[in-house]
């Protein structure tokens, strides 16, 4: 292990920094899944609607889109479809569902364990992201 001189006390490590995990699934073709495909899954899922969603996360429908497209290509499955009635927009599919499940379960516990790990490798206190 490394062993770290204590900061001084007007350090900014002394000011607890907040902890940030990134992690996304890729290939040589393109991200499959990731944090923001997850945001994205989810706001359609509650707005109904892909272009209500997109504004939502600040983004626009063609990057919405394009992100949701390159991901079903890449992986073979739909990830939303559209509902019933053309006016009830888009919904998740079953494969949707269970790979945003699946993604926010996997990142939660990786999230946690890196920082519970943090004590042990470094020499300050961390924040959780909120």
């Amino acid at each position: 292990m490394l062993k770290v001189k204590e900061p001084p006390a007007t350090s900014i490590a002394m000011t607890n920094p907040t902890m940030r995990v990134h992690l996304w699934l890729e290939n040589e073709e393109g991200v499959l899944f990731g944090l923001g495909r997850l945001q994205l899954l989810r706001q359609v899922e509650q707005c109904g609607s892909l272009k209500a969603a997109a504004e939502s996360l600040g983004m626009s429908y063609r990057g919405a889109w394009g992100k949701i497209k390159t991901t079903e290509e890449l992986l073979g499955q739909k990830l939303i479809e559209r509902a019933a009635s053309r006016r009830k927009g888009y919904h998740l599919t079953p494969f949707g569902l269970g790979i945003a499940e699946s993604f926010d379960k996997w990142y939660r516990e990786v999230e946690r364990f890196a920082f519970a790990k943090s004590e042990e490798f470094l020499p300050f206190s961390l924040k959780k992201y909120k």
